[in-house]
Order: C-alpha cells, then sequence, then structure tokens
C-alpha cells in the first residue's frame, strides 16, 4: 500500500509543532515537500528522515542581502532650482 501525502497541519500535529515551523522549515531548511497548487504536501517517513538525519536543529545561516546596484535613472544627480 502507498504511503498518503500529508497536509502541513497532519505533519505539524505528527512532530508536534505549529503548523507555521513547518512552512518555515521547508523555505529555511530545505524540509522534503511537494507542492501540489497552492498546498504543500509531505510524506512522513521523508519528513521523519530529515529529522532523524538532525536537518531541524541546524541552524539556518542567513544570506546579507546584497545590496542594489543604482540604474542609470536613479544614479543622476536632479538639479535644485
Amino acid at each position: 500500500m502507498q504511503e498518503r501525502w500529508l497536509s502541513v497541519d497532519e505533519i505539524a500535529a505528527h512532530l508536534g509543532v505549529n503548523p507555521d515551523t513547518i512552512y518555515k522549515w521547508v523555505v529555511r531548511k530545505k524540509m522534503p515537500a511537494h507542492k501540489v497548487g497552492r498546498l504543500w504536501k509531505l510524506l512522513a517517513s521523508e519528513v521523519d528522515a530529515w529529522v532523524k538525519g538532525g536537518r531541524a536543529a541546524q541552524k539556518t545561516v542567513k544570506k546579507r542581502a546584497t545590496p542594489k546596484k543604482p540604474n542609470a535613472r536613479n544614479s543622476k544627480k536632479r538639479s535644485e532650482p
């Protein structure tokens, strides 16, 4: 029998965390999830392996935003009257 795809709420209940945490882990820590339309679906076996691998406990390193280069239109100084 094939494993059933679970929703974010079901995985959150399975792990005992808030659903918002699941969304953050999917984006920031690359939790294994699959987007179906606008919904995220997860397999409990993949998530359990991810957690056992220690990925949930790893600290994320925030990437520094690179400063935007001024474009030609914004880089010109305006003359004051």
